[in-house]
C-alpha cells in the first residue's frame, strides 16, 4: 500500500480516534486574551513565562553575560519556579544566532527512548494504542536532555565571563530558601493535583495536607536544590552520573518505567544545522528535525508568501493560512521523525517549488482534510512547554522551548533529586495512523524505538533582516505551536503588527486532523460566520499558546510577554 493509500484508508479511524485522543475540549465561551505586555529596553532583553526566571537572565546579561549565558540561567531557573514545564528531567531545543560571526547553532536536547524501547511498548494486548502506558504511566519517561543541552550551550557559546555555577546559583538559592506561590504556578497545581498526588515523593514537596499549594504558599525544594549544586559544582556528569542519575533511574524502574542508568550515561545533547528558509525579504532561522516545527513553518510560509495576504479580506487571508496548516500538517504525519534513524525529504518539504504546487490546491471553499494527502516533495537527506526568547547587547540572541510535554509531566518526582520527570515518549506515533495526546497524527517515521528522539512541533525561531536578528520568537501549545509561530510571524511581516498587537492578537489552528479550525476567543463572529460558510468547521477553545517574543526596532528591543500566561514577564535594561 503506497504511502496515499494509508493516509485515505486511515482517515475515517483517525476522526474517532483523534476525538477520544485529543486533550483540547471544546468550549462555548473562554476569557478574552489579555494585551501583551511590551516593554522597551537598549542593552538586553528576556521575556519568559515566569517572571522571576526573567528577571535572573536580566540580571546575567548585566553581570557582562552573553544571551546564551542568560538563557541557560533563566533554563536553570524555571526548573524551580515553572515547574509545570520549564524542567531538567524534561528536553528541548535551542536556537542561537552569534551576531559576531554571523553564524547560527540549532541544539537539539530532545529527550532520547530507553535502549529497552519497542515499537510495539505502547500497544496493548490486541495490538491498539494504549494512552495509559503513553501518557499516564512511568514507560512514557524519556532519558532527559535539559541539563545536557543547556551545559553544552554554556560550554561553547557562553560570554566565558560567567561560570556555569555562577549560572545556576540563583536557582539553588529559589529552591533551597523557597518562594511564594502565585501566578501560573498557583493557577496549575490545582489542575495537575491527580497527577502529583499518584507520587508520595512529589505530593510531599507540591501538596499539603493533600491539597495543592495555594497562592501565597511557600514551595521549597531542598533536593531539587541539591542537585542543581551537584551540576554546578561538576558539571552535566554530575546529573548523568553517580549517585543522582542512580536514583533517576531507581525511581523509573519502581514505577514500572524502563530508563536505565547506562540510558542516562550515554545520553548526548547534539548540535544540527538550522533550517532556513526565506519570508518577503526576511530570512527564516529554524529548528531542524527531530523538530517538525521549523520545516512546516517555512513550508508554511513558502505556501502564503505567493499571496498578499494584506491586501486580502481579513476572512479570506485567514482561509488561505488555514488551508496551508492543513497542507503542511499532512506532511508532517507522513515524513517526519528522528532525524538519525529515518531519511526525511527536508530540502523538498522547504522549497520554493514545492509550495507552488501546495498552493495551487487551495480554492475559495475548505478543502475537506479527507482530501489532502501529503505531498510528493522530490529531494531527501539524511502545551504544557514553555518558552523565551533573550537578546544581549551586541545582537546575540536565543530563542529556546522545552518541556516535560503534559503540565508538570508524568507528574512523578525521582525521590532524593527533586527532579520531575517527563511523558514525552507520548510524541512518538504508538502505532501507524494513530494520534496522540494533542491529536497530532503520525506514520512509520515517527515510531517508537531504542535510543530514538520522538518528532516534536517546538518551534524556536529567529527572523533575521539583513543579517541582523528583527523578530524572536516561540510557544508553548503542543500541535499548536507551529501555527502560533506562524502568525506572529505573519501579522509582523504581513500586517505590520507591532510586536505586543503580533502576540495578542488572537490564533487559529487547523492541524489536519481532526478536520476543525480551533479558534480563540476575540474573533469577531461575523468573521468565523464567514469561515464557516467557506466550510471551515469552527470549534471555539481557550488559548493555550504563549508566544514570547522580542522584536529589534530602530528605538531599541522591544519585548512582548504573552499574558495568556499569568505571570509572563519581558524584562530589560
Amino acid at each position: 500500500m503506497n504511502r496515499f493509500a494509508r493516509i485515505s484508508a486511515f482517515a475515517l479511524a483517525l476522526l474517532l480516534t483523534v476525538a477520544a485522543y485529543a486533550q483540547v475540549a471544546p468550549v462555548t465561551r473562554a476569557p478574552a486574551i489579555a494585551p501583551a505586555q511590551a516593554i522597551l529596553a537598549h542593552n538586553g532583553m528576556v521575556v519568559a513565562q515566569e517572571s522571576r526566571a526573567a528577571r535572573i537572565g536580566v540580571e546575567m546579561l548585566d553581570r557582562g553575560g552573553n544571551a546564551v549565558d542568560a538563557a541557560v540561567a533563566v533554563g536553570f531557573a524555571l526548573a524551580v519556579t515553572y515547574p509545570r514545564a520549564g524542567n531538567i528531567g524534561g528536553g528541548g531545543f535551542m536556537l542561537i544566532h552569534l551576531a559576531k560571526e554571523n553564524r547560527d547553532i540549532a541544539i537539539d536536547y530532545r529527550e532520547t527512548a530507553p535502549s529497552a524501547a519497542t515499537e510495539t511498548m505502547f500497544l496493548d494486548a490486541k495490538g491498539e494504542p494504549d494512552p495509559a502506558k503513553s501518557r499516564n504511566s512511568a514507560l512514557s519517561i524519556g532519558v532527559p536532555g535539559t541539563v545536557a543541552g543547556l551545559a553544552l550551550a554554556q560550554r561553547k557559546y557562553g560570554s566565558g565571563k560567567l561560570t556555569l555555577a555562577e549560572l545556576i546559583q540563583p536557582s539553588i538559592d529559589l529552591a533551597s530558601k523557597g518562594f511564594a506561590v502565585k501566578d501560573d504556578l498557583a493557577d496549575s497545581l490545582p489542575r495537575a493535583h491527580d497527577r502529583l498526588a499518584r507520587w508520595r515523593s512529589s505530593a510531599e514537596i507540591f501538596l499539603n495536607g493533600g491539597r495543592p499549594l495555594r497562592e501565597g504558599d511557600r514551595l521549597i525544594q531542598f533536593d531539587l536544590a541539591d542537585t542543581l549544586r551537584a551540576i554546578a559544582q561538576n558539571g552535566p556528569n554530575a546529573f548523568y552520573q553517580g549517585p543522582i542519575a542512580a536514583r533517576i533511574a531507581d525511581a523509573v524502574v519502581k514505577a514500572g518505567g524502563i530508563v536505565s542508568k547506562d540510558d542516562l550515561a550515554s545520553y548526548r545533547a547534539v548540535e544540527r544545522p538550522v533550517v532556513r528558509g526565506n519570508y518577503r525579504g526576511y530570512d527564516i532561522v529554524a529548528m531542524p528535525p527531530p523538530s517538525s516545527g521549523g520545516v512546516h513553518l517555512i513550508e508554511m510560509l513558502n505556501m502564503l508568501e505567493g499571496t498578499d495576504l494584506a491586501k486580502l479580506p481579513r476572512e479570506q487571508a485567514l482561509h488561505v493560512e488555514i488551508e496551508a496548516m492543513k497542507r503542511a500538517y499532512a506532511d508532517r504525519a507522513m515524513f517526519m521523525g528522528d532525524p538519525d534513524a529515518v531519511s526525511m525529504p527536508v530540502a523538498g518539504l522547504i522549497s520554493k517549488k514545492y509550495a507552488e504546487s501546495l498552493r495551487a490546491g487551495i480554492g475559495e471553499r475548505a478543502t475537506p482534510s479527507a482530501d489532502i494527502r501529503a505531498g510528493k516533495p522530490d529531494e531527501y537527506e539524511g502545551r504544557n512547554t514553555t518558552h523565551f526568547s533573550v537578546i544581549d547587547r551586541d545582537g546575540n540572541a536565543v530563542s529556546n522551548t522545552y518541556t516535560l510535554n503534559f503540565s508538570y509531566g508524568v507528574g512523578l518526582v525521582a525521590e532524593g533529586t527533586g527532579v520531575l520527570l517527563n511523558n514525552e515518549l507520548d510524541d512518538f506515533t504508538a502505532k501507524p495512523g494513530a494520534a496522540n495526546a494533542y491529536g497530532l497524527v503520525g506514520f512509520t517515521a515517527n515510531l517508537p524505538g531504542p535510543g530514538k528522539r520522538p518528532l516534536s512541533s517546538m518551534s524556536p525561531t529567529i527572523v533575521l533582516k539583513d543579517g541582523k536578528p528583527f523578530l524572536v520568537t516561540g510557544s508553548p501549545g503542543g500541535s499548536r505551536i507551529i501555527s502560533a509561530v506562524l502568525q506572529v510571524i505573519v501579522n509582523v511581516i504581513d500586517f505590520r503588527m507591532a510586536v505586543d498587537k503580533a502576540v495578542s492578537a488572537p490564533r487559529l489552528h487547523h492541524q489536519w486532523q481532526p478536520d476543525q479550525v480551533l479558534a480563540e476567543p476575540d474573533f469577531p463572529p461575523d468573521l468565523l460566520d464567514a469561515l464557516a460558510r467557506r466550510g471551515h468547521s469552527i470549534v471555539p477553545t481557550e488559548p493555550h499558546t504563549s508566544a514570547n517574543s522580542i522584536m529589534v526596532t530602530k528605538d531599541g528591543y522591544v519585548g512582548a510577554a504573552d499574558r495568556r500566561t499569568r505571570g509572563a514577564l519581558a524584562a530589560g535594561y
